[in-house]
């Protein structure tokens, strides 16, 4: 551990937020099965990475999911909030999640080429920037700061379970706002609705929305960001109005019909991808504009999302 990073962490989130995600990092980092054989995580057990691309190119599917992930579509969701304050109808939010940049470069170039002429208010980042989930992540970084560099500001993000919480100090020098487990204003006029982002809730348990909503006065317009929709409930109850996410990528490897074989995921299959409500919340899961595990895609393509805010 860099400690001159570690200071930086220290100052940005406090000692106590550091060290436990550091640490919960490190017993992650080897870690195949969780709690119980039926948390099995196979981005872990890299052995499987290679009975996977092997399969697929025994069935021909391989080249062809290959090529499927540079097929970026751009996904556009109106959705309406009679809480929405009037100056900000009409408000766009770019949504790019699952990057995971350094496996994904072709994606990537493709990304950087439909988002330099789009209109938009605010970008959000939802997590996994990084392919793998442990090790170096120069490559991470310089891979991010070249689509950064194509997003009009400004740009918030939180981590996901592939992200270190070192690399926060490199995202922000670039100039994204990470929000961990905290909120901040984005003000029209003299009216402002509230931003707000968690640490991951699905990996790390790292994510405090009592904390991220702390600062938020009752009944104000709010967004959640938040890598995974598996804490739909907690944000419902927390009174959030939107929540953005990510991290399930839609299945990625998808049945005709875009049926996923696995989501990864702890919730209803509805809230795996695209728009879909709980209680008064509306909520959002990205599939991602990466790939993970095998930079494949089939039934699946990869996304970036325009996300306008209407009132009525």
């Amino acid at each position: 551990m860099d400690e001159v990073i570690l200071r930086k962490l220290e100052e940005r989130l406090g000692p106590l937020h550091a060290r436990q995600r550091l640490g919960i990092e490190t017993d992650h980092e080897a870690q195949i099965f969780g709690r119980g054989l039926l948390s099995f995580h196979i981005r872990n057990w890299y052995p499987v990475h290679s009975v996977i691309r092997n399969a697929l190119k025994l069935t021909g599917l391989y080249w062809r999911g290959h090529r499927n992930t540079g097929s970026i579509l751009v996904k556009r969701n109106d959705a309406m909030f009679k809480e929405l304050p009037p100056l900000f109808d009409g408000f766009t939010i770019l949504h790019l999640s699952d990057m995971h940049v350094d496996m994904n470069e072709a994606a990537m170039q493709r990304l950087i080429e439909l988002v330099g002429d789009m209109r938009y208010d605010l970008c959000v980042l939802t997590g996994d920037y990084r392919g793998k989930n442990f090790g170096p992540f120069e490559a991470t970084l310089n891979g991010v700061a070249r689509v950064r560099a194509h997003l009009k500001e400004p740009v918030y993000g939180v981590l996901g379970d592939h992200d270190t919480i070192q690399m926060v100090p490199g995202l922000e020098a670039m100039g994204i706002r990470m929000l961990l487990n905290e909120s901040e204003a984005i003000v029209r006029g003299d009216q402002q609705i509230y931003l707000a982002g968690i640490d991951d809730a699905h990996c790390f348990k790292a994510d405090d929305i009592e904390k991220a909503a702390l600062q938020i006065p009752y009944g104000e317009f709010s967004i959640l960001l938040s890598h995974t929709p598996e804490i739909y409930r907690q944000a419902a109850h927390a009174d959030f109005n939107l929540l953005l996410s990510g991290h399930t990528h839609g299945g990625q490897i998808c049945l005709p019909g875009s049926i996923p074989i696995i989501l990864d995921a702890v919730l209803p299959r509805r809230m795996g991808a695209g728009a879909w409500q709980y209680h008064d919340m509306a909520g959002y899961t990205s599939v991602g504009a990466g790939s993970s595990v095998v930079p494949v895609r089939l039934n699946c393509p990869p996304e970036i999302t325009l996300h306008r805010l209407r009132s009525g």
